[in-house]
């Protein structure tokens, strides 16, 4: 098919006034300045209305702790064993939880979603579409991330239970001994693989670190305070790993920093309440301090925190705070698509990805979109 008539802001390029973008079998294979000359095409026409790509929502627990459901409908949190990252989000989320829909509506089609910040080590984040029905069929990639958690969250949990970690020291030990652990996992592997030494007995959660310790997939770090947001530089230095900080409540308190460090950040929830000590800082005023000084940064919503349909509302906030228009629908479509390691796919519209396209006939963060497409597919 082809959408013609449109105000294409691709987010990676300028933008067309007036232009078309032609999809073949889910994926952009064009765009350009109207008039379309092709033929024989489905077409839609966008009657001048502003097309961007699908919002990108880089750190949500969406259907992980479904909407109205209570205890039944709560497992992001294993909160039996501080350390678990054999666990997997995709055996946790429910496609048909409401919120799904609700995310499209509001132009959001792809997602990170996983664990919450129980433990030290929460396990395996994934990337998926918000359209489907099952999870297979909505996979971008399965595992993105490890999640980590630092700070106030496993404090607290742990130590209504009578047991480690009740203080950030205990909380940082176990997360050192777990990669510790893989690491000499690895060697062993290795070592097995050129002598006649027996390979080490299967242990699954050193297994499921494997391309943490490689490097191959990041660490989703949980770190409000400033504090914790350089715990887990450190003991991301110690293990030469890739991170990436979720939250960063305070981080404007020391953006430049940040910035010297080349320290990227999921920013967010930023219209919440300060409900626990350590938002005590929060201001929506974060991303337009982070983006002056150089920080790579997304925002996010944390759904359930801020229900994730309120994105671009969130972005829309930023502006007021300072943030530049664009840079904000960057922040919820390219940025986050790049950090996560998933901007191959979705994040701006360009030949090769996944055609997810949000039309508007007004402020895009402020006005529902008029027209959704997923994969090519009109859902809305």
């Amino acid at each position: 098919m082809v959408i013609t008539n449109a105000k294409v802001m691709p987010v990676d390029r300028p933008v067309i006034e007036n232009g078309y973008v032609r999809i073949e079998n889910g994926i952009i294979v064009e765009l350009g300045e109207m008039p379309y000359k092709g033929t024989d095409e489905q077409v839609f026409n966008a009657n001048g209305g502003l097309l961007l790509p699908g919002f990108v929502d880089a750190h949500t627990h969406l259907g992980m702790w479904e909407d109205g459901l209570g205890f039944e409908g709560d497992d992001g949190n294993e909160d039996t064993d501080p350390a678990t990252p054999h666990l997997r989000a995709i055996d946790a989320i429910n496609p048909l939880d409401r919120c799904f829909r609700e995310a499209l509506e509001s132009g959001v089609t792809t997602v990170v979603t996983g664990p919450g910040s129980a433990n030290p080590i929460g396990g395996q984040m994934c990337a998926l579409k918000t359209y489907g029905r099952r999870i297979e069929d909505m996979i971008i990639r399965e595992p993105v991330a490890i999640k980590m958690a630092l700070g106030e969250n496993p404090k607290t949990v742990y130590h209504a239970k009578n047991q480690a970690p009740v203080t950030r020291m205990a909380t940082a030990a176990i997360i050192r001994e777990q990669l510790a652990l893989a690491r000499r996992y690895e060697q062993d592997l290795r070592n097995s693989e050129t002598s006649d030494d027996d390979p080490p007995e299967l242990d699954v959660k050193c297994e499921a670190l494997l391309p943490v310790i490689k490097r191959e997939m990041p660490v989703h770090f949980h770190a409000h305070r400033l504090d914790d947001i350089f715990t887990a530089r450190r003991i991301a230095a110690e293990f030469n790993l890739d991170y990436i900080i979720v939250h960063g409540t305070q981080g404007h308190l020391a953006a430049d920093l940040l910035a010297e460090d080349n320290i990227k950040v999921l920013c967010g929830p930023l219209i919440c309440d300060r409900s626990k000590p350590e938002l005590r800082d929060l201001t929506p005023a974060s991303p337009s301090i982070l983006h002056k000084a150089g920080v790579e940064f997304a925002i996010v919503t944390d759904h359930p925190v801020i229900p994730v349909q309120y994105l671009a509302i969130c972005a829309s906030i930023a502006v007021r705070e300072g943030l530049p228009f664009e840079e904000a629908v960057k922040a919820i479509t390219l940025a986050p698509a790049r950090i996560i390691g998933i901007d191959d796919k979705v994040g701006s519209i360009t030949p090769g990805k996944d055609a997810d396209l949000v039309l508007f006939s007004g402020d895009p963060l402020l006005c529902k979109p008029t027209a959704v497409f997923c994969k090519g597919q009109r859902i809305l």
